[in-house]
Order: structure tokens, then sequence, then C-alpha cells
């Protein structure tokens, strides 16, 4: 859909991670800084190393030991595209979708070649609609694409009755994403926005359109988007799932909006009636403001949004001069890149987008063993155990809670590396006479089909999955009440098979405690047992609960990013709880998967020295001024810097563990550290362990 935004298992007795053959510690002492003192900076001390050995590449705006990780997954991936191109495969496999969908994302010649031709057609289209009528009547013809849309919409899980599908309307139509680049007026968003203006005028000239024209329509489509800006929530308003939820019938949908023709447009994509007979508006505020803009806006205006969906659904998929302009705003204005990934990378990464289902089976087979799975259920295991523990350590919430909070951790459901059942492209067909631009709408139009064959009117499928296999990263699902750890999170730095208990706690193990913890935080505590969004709480604990995240958002509010820039602790809070409740959590199921064999200092550090080292070894990047504010803005995750120091000083075994004393830097006295069993956050239904977002 046009997301323009965007088993239980049984607890048993604490098994140790390991065996006698994980001897190694884990470290890389290169990485570490040694010169500082880790109670000042742990941050430099766990990570300055890597930081020095490691340099910004050109090409990225950050780049970290979690970007390490995904490049050398990306080369994994590349070597096996690569080895499809020997051979020929019969029409209609998987084989032949993947190995020609790669050619064309590696024929940069062809696309040179034709230049705008492949979206022409269309685009001469809609320029030779005169009348607002007759654009609309190709909104309709054209549904699917949802051209001049500000808006999201898609099936997912009704969160109020989870086990069955319902049609999600949310606010969009930012193609900067978050309202303050329209509204704040600070030295470095002004600058933004007149580059973005400049931009906006730039592709449509590349696509045809002569300077005054592209000066009109580029002075329409800004002025819309400003518009829309003053009535959309941020990105912090948008973390409220209850204010999120505004359940209404398709009759008054149509009177509260009758300027959104939604049921011609759903019809004309495939979506019957009878399924939109309720749906969740999410933000019923901007779809009233959206309603006056849509029927104030005249053909122009109107023409020059289709215009512009085009222009930003082909721009990667065209020729070189197209995607160097898109790359020079959003790669180096917005972020502070030097230049774009070589094209290997940037075909592959495309070939994931589009068919990574299919690359994530053939990936599993060849990387992913067994036993690291088995391995990988020992922790997801133990760290149940250990949540709860922690549930029943909390002096502040009454019994009645805590009886719910492990009925819900009882029913955790939890994936591990790669999907019960693979995704059907049988009904996809990747034709290497048409353009890559076609190929792509082509991939995007069977996702869409898919999607409304699979979930308009029909049961929730607890099986499908919301990211790749080889995707480096995790997630918490609300609604479903599970946890997903993908293949591609399953290696060094996060994991390590040869490592001892101490390295793959403070690592993976964070990681899983950080996922199951988000099923209890400000936004995840909100979702009972079965995934329904229900207050389970009682009003005390959850006065309790609110007191402790408040006082954890102010501290992450008060830290200095930048000179002239503050974290946003509010916005933020969700991850910074997370983690959190991922180190508390996978500490004590340490010490219990260790009781009974501690285990020996390694490399000069002690067991409780080394999980913390793991833990902030995660974390080491190097990063640009401009993505730090562009994540500020956008990313619901603290920056990798503040993930280790401000996190660790509200742990007690850290301070134990390096001697950290009053007179230290990151000292925070007991009073005023985090009191908090569990945490989590919510981004649209699904919560991510990594950063929000790429860069790619």
């Amino acid at each position: 859909m046009k997301m323009k935004m965007i088993l239980p298992m049984m607890l048993i007795a604490a098994l140790p991670l390991g065996a006698d053959a994980q001897n190694k510690s884990g470290l890389v002492m290169s990485n570490l800084d040694q010169t500082v003192k880790p109670a000042d900076s742990f941050y430099q001390f766990a990570t300055g190393g890597w930081q020095k050995n490691n340099p910004l590449p050109a090409a990225y705006s950050r780049y970290g030991s979690f970007d390490q990780l995904a490049e050398n997954n990306n080369k994994r991936i590349n070597t096996i595209l690569s080895e499809l191109q020997k051979k020929t495969y019969k029409a209609g496999t998987i084989e032949q979708k993947l190995s020609d969908f790669y050619k064309l994302s590696m024929d940069v010649d062809s696309r040179n070649k034709a230049g705008i031709a492949p979206v022409k057609p269309l685009m001469d289209e809609i320029e030779a609609a005169k009348t607002k009528d007759e654009l609309q009547k190709l909104q309709v013809k054209y549904a699917w694409m949802g051209l001049g849309l500000s808006y999201g919409a898609g099936f997912a899980a009704d969160e109020k009755n989870v086990t069955m599908n319902i049609y999600n309307l949310m606010q969009g139509g930012l193609t900067l994403g978050a309202k303050d680049y329209y509204l704040n007026n600070d030295a470095a968003t002004v600058a933004i926005r007149e580059a973005y203006k400049s931009y906006l005028s730039k592709m449509f000239q590349l696509y045809g359109f002569s300077a005054d024209e592209a000066a009109k329509k580029a002075s329409a489509v800004f002025l819309h988007e400003t518009t829309l800006a003053t009535f959309s929530k941020s990105r912090t308003e948008l973390r409220d799932p209850q204010a999120n939820y505004n359940k209404m019938t398709l009759a008054e949908f149509k009177e509260n909006y009758p300027n959104i023709p939604l049921e011609a447009l759903a019809n004309a994509e495939g979506i019957k009636s009878e399924y939109l007979k309720e749906m969740i508006v999410g933000q019923p505020a901007f779809f009233a403001g959206y309603d006056k803009v849509a029927a104030a806006e005249c053909a122009g205006t109107l023409k020059a949004l289709m215009e512009w969906d085009i222009i930003c659904s082909s721009a990667s998929y065209l020729s070189d001069e197209i995607r160097e302009a898109r790359f020079e705003f959003f790669g180096k204005i917005m972020s502070g890149r030097k230049e774009d990934y070589p094209l290997w990378k940037r075909a592959t990464v495309q070939v994931e987008a589009h068919l990574g289902e299919a690359l994530g089976s053939i990936y599993c087979k060849r990387y992913f063993p067994e036993s690291s799975k088995k391995m990988m259920e020992t922790l997801v295991k133990n760290l149940q155990i250990s949540l709860g523990q922690r549930i029943d350590a909390q002096t502040w919430m009454s019994d009645a809670t805590k009886k719910a909070a492990h009925n819900k951790l009882d029913k955790f459901y939890v994936k591990i590396g790669y999907p019960n059942k693979w995704t059907d492209f049988s009904k996809l067909s990747i034709d290497p006479s048409k353009s890559y631009y076609e190929n792509v709408m082509a991939c995007r139009k069977f996702a869409n089909d898919k999607e409304i064959a699979e979930k308009a009117g029909k049961p929730v499928d607890r099986d499908e999955w919301f990211m790749t296999p080889q995707t480096v990263n995790a997630y918490y699902n609300p609604t479903t009440n599970e946890i997903c750890f993908p293949a591609g999170i399953l290696q060094y730095p996060f994991f390590d098979p040869k490592a001892d208990a101490a390295f793959n706690y403070g690592a993976i193990g964070v990681v899983i405690g950080h996922e199951m913890t988000h099923g209890f935080d400000d936004q995840g505590r909100q979702y009972d047992a079965s995934g329904n969004l229900k207050d389970w709480w009682t009003a005390e604990d959850a006065e309790g609960f609110n007191k402790r995240a408040d006082m954890y958002a102010d501290f992450f509010s008060n830290i200095k990013v930048l000179p002239d820039l503050n974290a946003n602790g509010r916005f933020t809070l969700g991850e910074n709880l997370a983690d959190h409740g991922g180190l508390m959590v996978s500490y004590n199921a340490f010490k219990n998967a260790t009781a009974k064999k501690p285990l020996k200092n390694k490399d000069g550090f002690t067991p409780d020295q080394r999980f913390f080292l793991a833990y902030a070894g995660v974390w080491g990047q190097n990063i640009t001024d401009k993505e730090i504010r562009n994540r500020v803005k956008n990313d619901p995750h603290s920056l990798g810097k503040w993930r280790v120091d401000g996190a660790l000083p509200h742990i007690d075994a850290w301070y134990e563990a390096f001697g950290v004393k009053q007179g230290d830097k990151l000292f925070i006295p007991k009073n005023q550290r985090l009191e908090l069993g569990n945490s989590g956050r919510k981004f649209f239904r699904i919560e991510f362990f990594g950063n929000g977002f790429s860069d790619r």
C-alpha cells in the first residue's frame, strides 16, 4: 500500500550459553582507547581505537560497527548475486528474477541512454490533463501509486482486535519527513529548507520542464508541504498509540473528509468497499486539515504534486544525472556524505529492497548454521527468565500488574534466523526487455497486490516477517507480541560463537533484552499479552512508571549533541528505556548463566568489565554534524555515543565493574539513576533495535 511515511515459550531453568569451547574474550584490543579513563567517557574508552582505525568513508554520513557488519553482509549478498550471473536460468524461476533484476540494476549505460523515457509517457499523460477533474480521474486510474496523495494507507492489525487486519490511514506528504524542517527557524534548518527549494526546481528541470515551469511547480509543492506541516503531528507526538487509534466507519470518513475520495481510490486498486466498513484514522486533525487543502488546491498544484511523486519514486532508477542530483541533496546537504555508494552496493541494496526474501532463502542456506540458531534459542530462554526475575524485583509494581506482565512475557512469540514460510514470487515477472524502472514498479505493484490479497478482510498472519533474514537489525512488534532476530544480526560484533558468555550476553544478549523490554515501556506496556491496545496496569503502577520515565526523558534532553543542539529525550524515550532494560536484563541473565562456573579474567579485564565493553563496542562510530542534526529530528534512537555514555551511568553494576566514583565525569548520584524494570518504543507497530533509517 502507499506508505508515504512508512511460540509462546515456556520458561525453563537457566542454561549456560556455552560450553567450554567458548573461551575467547571476544574483545579486539585495538578497538579500545586505554588512554581515556572509563569513568570519564566509557564510549571513548571502549571504541576510541575503532574510531581511529575506521575513519568515516566518503560515501557515509555515519559509519559504525553496525554499518561495518551491514557492509560485510552486503558483500556476502553481492557474492550470491555475482554467482547468479554466471548461469542462465529458466524464465519464472527465483534465480532468473534475481539475476535479471541485478543485471538491470547494474546497467547504468542503458539508463543514461534512456534518460527520462521510462517515465515520460506517464508524465505526459498528467501534464496533458487540463482540469482538476481530469487529474483526479488519473489519480483513480493509477490509484495503487498514490499520486498526489498526502497520506499513507495500508492494512495492518486492528490494535484493539489484533487477530484481524484493518485499513489504516496515517499522515504523510512531507518529503523531508519531520515537520521541523518546514517550520523551525534556526540557521541550519533554514539552510536545508532553502536547499530543498532549489532541489525541487532542479529535479523538475531534469524531468523536462523549463526553468520557469520548474520554478512554479517547485513553489507549489513546497507551499503544499509547508501547509501540511502546520497541522501534522511531530515525531514525538506520533509516539502515543492511544491517540493514533481512531476507529471510523466509511460513512463517517466520507462525512468528516468529503474532499478525500478514499473509497474510489481504494476500489480502483482492488480493495472492495466491504473491507473499508471500518478503518483506523491515525491523526483526525491532520485529515481535517488535508481535506480543506484538497478542496482548495487548484489543478496546477495537484498536477505538480502528482508529478513530484513520480519524480521521487523514479529518481534512483533513471540516469546518473538524475540520481546524482538526488544524492547531492539527500546525501550531501542533508547528511554530509561526500560521495555516493559504488554501483555494486547500490545495485545490491536495490535487489534486497525489492526481492529481499528471495535472496534471504539463499543467504540462510549458505551463511546461517543451525548451531547459531540453537545458541540463540538458549540465550532467549535465559533472557526470558531474567526478565521475569526483574519483574518480580520491582518494589514499586503491584502483584496484579506483575502477574499480567508475567503473562505477557510467557506469551512472547520468538522468531530467530528466518521465516517458517517464504514469500511466493511466482506472480512477479521480471522482464529484462523492459527498463529498470518498469521492473521496479512491477515489484512494487506485486507487493501492493500481495498485501491486499493477504490482508484485506483477512486474519493477521503471525508468521509474517517485517524484515528479511539477512537484515542487520531486530524488532519487537506489539500487536503480535513477538520478538524477531534475523540471521543478519547474528554475527560479530553482536554474536561470536567462539566467545564466552561475558561477550555474547553483553552484545547480542542486550539486543534480545532490548527487544523483550520493548513490550513493557511507555508504549509497549499499553499492549496486553495478546497484543491488544488495552490498559492492564493499575493506576498507581502507571503513575510510578511515568514518573521514572519522565526523569529519564529529561536526562537525555539535557545532553548536548552539538554546541547548539540538544538531544530529544522525549522522542528517544522508548529506545533509551529499551537500552536500559536490555542492559539490566542481560546482565542478570549473564550472572545467572555463570553463577555455578564463574568466568576468568581475560585480556586484562574481569568478566563484568568485558560484558560492558562488548555492549559499548557495538556502538563505535564516526558521524558528520549534518547527520547528527538529521537523526535528532528523524531517528527515535539516541546517537551511538549516548547509547553508551547516557545509558551506562544508570547501571549500578557498571559503577562496580569499573570503580566509578563521585567526581568522575560520568558519575550520577544513586538517587538520580533510573530504577525501572522494563521498557520499549513503537514506530508504526514495529520496534527496531538499531537505527531507524538508513542513508542508503
